[in-house]
């Protein structure tokens, strides 16, 4: 009985695998962010961040419930010098890289990334020293994402195919 219970336990794992909604997602990729109007950004994978990033040049708060900032810098060719107003989630307690804890702005808005849309928080950050505008955190990972270190760009390749 204990060896049926066990075959039938293993087919029913194998059979979850067949119908996961799960991608596999590279340690970079590219993604449109349509709410800002921007698309095909960089982007890195990092399973070691809780909460994903987004390169921002200007922070500012303006009420206590909204804050207004800039995607980018005049480094990036996408760049367009537009100020966005958001409201803010939250107010998060982030330890950068370096080990420092830093309270960074944290809006909500959507990812399109293998041709699907996903709501998304953002830390505000100047990454401007980073190689990457945007880190993707374990937050989105979670909504259905597998990650391969040996690949990259895995859902801009299929979106290049189309």
């Amino acid at each position: 009985m204990n060896k049926l219970l066990i075959v039938l336990l293993i087919s029913l794992f194998s059979l979850q695998g067949l119908f996961a909604q799960d991608f596999v997602i590279g340690k970079y990729d590219r993604l449109d962010l349509p709410v800002l109007n921007l698309k095909n950004l960089r982007a890195k994978i990092d399973t070691g961040a809780k909460t994903s990033s987004l390169h921002c040049s200007y922070i500012k708060q303006i009420d206590e419930n909204t804050v207004v900032f800039e995607v980018l810098d005049e480094t990036h060719k996408k760049y367009t010098e537009k100020r966005y107003s958001m409201p803010i989630e939250r107010i998060a307690s982030v330890r950068s890289s370096n080990g420092i804890v830093e309270q960074r702005f944290v809006i909500s808005t959507k990812v399109v990334i293998f041709a699907k849309s996903y709501d998304t928080e953002f830390t505000l950050r100047n990454r401007t020293k980073m190689n990457y505008p945007i880190l993707l955190g374990r937050e989105f990972l979670k909504q259905g994402f597998l990650v391969d270190v040996r690949e990259d760009y895995l859902s801009y390749s299929q979106k290049k195919l189309k």
